[in-house]
């Protein structure tokens, strides 16, 4: 299991395209990934529990991998916020 935090530096947070952009990317590793923000975490390539944390700009959230890529996910979703949605 590997965790990484990460701040959402991009105008609009965790929220609609980017949420739907993050889920994407998550569903496209094998690991269990969960995003976790204050004592709540959710399954990270579920849209409702993304959505359900609402990430704004400024907020700094945990990102959790467990299984066979789990590396590849932490590393990807972490360079996908870090890029503002960019990739």
């Amino acid at each position: 299991m590997i965790t990484r935090n990460v701040t959402m530096e991009n105008g609009v947070g965790l929220h609609a395209g980017p949420a739907s952009l993050f889920i994407q990317k998550a569903n496209s590793y094998k690991s269990s990934i969960w995003v976790e923000k204050d004592d709540c975490r959710v399954n990270a390539k579920s849209l409702l529990g993304i959505l359900s944390l609402g990430i704004s700009k400024g907020t700094t959230i945990t990102i959790i991998a467990d299984g066979i890529d789990e590396a590849e996910a932490i590393s990807g979703l972490s360079e996908l916020i870090a890029g503002g949605f960019n990739h």
